[in-house]
Parts: C-alpha cells; structure tokens; sequence
C-alpha cells in the first residue's frame, strides 16, 4: 500500500474526502434538526456500515489482522464520543465559532504526528497550518453576534474537546490506513461507530420517518465514500500534511451555503477564505515527503502482545 507517488495527488485526494464530508455535514445538519443528535448518528453510521461492507467485498475482503481490529475499534469509540460532542455543541453555539474552534485539530494532528509516528514537521507545513487558523480567526473577526444563550460556554467546550479527539483521530487514521485498505477501513468505521451507539439504544432509539430516510442514504453514501479516499490519501502521506487538507471545509461549507442555501459572504469570510486557500496551497507545494513507518507508533498506542502483522 505504501507505494512512492506524488505528494500532492495524496493531498488533493483527502482534500475530496474531506469536500464529500462537507456535504455530508449539510445532510447531517438536516437530519439532527428532524430526529435528535443520537438518532441521526446511529441511523447514518449503520447505513455507512452497509455501504462499506459493499467497498470492503468489492477489494477483496481479507480477513482483518489483530492490529488492524485493534486499530478499528479504537478509532471507531473516538469518532463516535466525537461525533456526539461536535453536534452536541452546534446546537449551542453559532456555526462559524463551531468551525473555528475545530480548526485546531490539524494544528494538534501535527503535533501529535511528529510525537507518535516520528515524522518531520518542516517549517512550511507548520507555516502554512498557523497562517489558514489566522485566517479563521479573520472569519470570526468578521462574525459578531451579540447574544449567544446561556448553553454557548458549554457547547464551546464540547467543541473543542471533539477537535482534540479529532486531532488523535487524524493521527490514529494514519496508523490505521498502514495497517488495512480503504474499503475495510469504511465498513469497520461504520460498524464500530454503530455498535457504540448502539449502547444507548433501549433508551434513545427512535425509527426515522420515512421521509427522512432519502437524508439518511445519502450521508451514508457519502461518508463511506469520504472514508474510502481519506483511507487511501493516509496510506500515501503524513499526517501533519495532510491534516493541513482540513482547512478546505470552510471553503466547501462557504459554497454550499451560497449555491444551496443563498447565503452572500462578508468581506471578512472572504478574506478569510483567501487566506485558508493560499495557505493550503503552500503547503500543497511541500515535496520533501519522507516514508515512515508506523510500527514503532502502533506499538507505543497499542499492547505489546500479538503485534505481528
């Protein structure tokens, strides 16, 4: 899996997961309006689990290796407290300072990359990575709502604890994307998801109306297919280069709030925005991408026995 190529086909295949994950949002959006936080996520989480069984039969379907189950159900219990508490706190705060605060996942994603998986965080990437959260910090500038309800410190602190496990997330997917394809990788993040939320389920599960279900296929559709390029940009690149990738959220959520929704940017968005491409874009141009290994990080996160491919 670890073949040489282009730096920046790696990049800007995760910058088209993370573009199909931003439409997903909008789905998910609508979806946690009609049915609640737990039922839009459990709902969409095991339709993505059919569609990634579907990509996982379509590669081959191999049997799973210890480390690789181990490395499933990892990412899969942070994703699903990560999921909860993003959209927890969305209802909460307004959706510009829920972005910004989750743009400090990459800036944490290279730091965990260069503790845990040992790889080289050059001064471009980490120029370019604190040169876009600057232009975020332009956005909110910009964004000057007065009265956020008694609710918005709590929604901003859970947030912010979604973008750090986002960033162990981001850091976990690399190991994960050396240990499994791209098509395990999206069924087993879709099961392992399901199957925690799934915990709650006496008590929180409600059957979606049937209007809604048309919603709840294509987010599923959609992240699986996100998950399968992200899998298979990780397997290609480092973390913290392409965690940089992220920051294009806010231009695909600009987009689809104007073609979609008729939402017009402010000349702070705008600047912002300019200033999120740029900086994507320098750090597109960084070729001195070395190859890593990540036994040394999957054994530090991991338990020493039975960790033989």
């Amino acid at each position: 899996m670890n073949r040489p190529l282009s730096p920046a086909l790696a990049f800007a295949v995760a910058a088209a997961g993370i573009g199909l994950f931003s439409i997903m949002d909008a789905f998910m959006k609508s979806l946690t309006l009609a049915l609640g936080v737990y039922n839009a996520l459990i709902w969409r989480t095991g339709v993505s689990a059919v569609f990634g069984f579907g990509a996982w039969a379509a590669t081959g379907r191999a049997r799973p290796t210890r480390r690789a189950m181990r490395l499933h159900v990892i990412r899969g219990a942070i994703t699903a407290a990560m999921a909860l508490l993003f959209f927890w706190g969305l209802a909460r705060v307004p959706m510009a300072q829920a972005i910004t605060l989750s743009y400090i996942a990459p800036l944490a994603a290279l730091l965990l990359g260069a503790l845990f998986l040992h790889e080289r965080v050059g001064a471009r990437v980490i120029g370019a990575s604190f040169a876009a959260f600057a232009g975020v910090l332009v956005v909110l500038a910009g964004e000057s709502r007065a009265s956020l309800g008694p609710e918005a410190l709590a929604g901003s602190a859970a947030v912010l604890a979604s973008a750090l496990l986002y960033a162990v997330n981001l850091v976990v997917a690399r190991m994960q994307s050396q240990a499994a394809g791209p098509g395990e990788i999206a069924f087993f993040q879709g099961m392992i998801v399901t199957a925690f939320l799934a915990l709650g389920a006496p008590w929180l599960l409600a059957v979606p109306e049937a209007a809604q279900w048309w919603k709840i296929l294509a987010g599923g559709l959609l992240a699986t297919a996100s998950l399968f390029l992200l899998g298979w940009a990780y397997a290609h690149g480092e973390t913290g280069y392409l965690a940089t990738t992220e920051y294009t959220s806010f231009v695909y959520a600009a987009t689809l709030g104007f073609l979609v929704f008729g939402e017009h940017l402010s000349p702070f968005t705008l600047a912002g925005a300019a200033i999120i491409i740029a900086s994507c874009l320098y750090a597109a141009r960084r070729r001195d991408i070395a190859a890593t290994g990540p036994d040394s990080a999957v054994l530090m996160l991991l338990p020493r026995k039975r960790t033989r491919r």
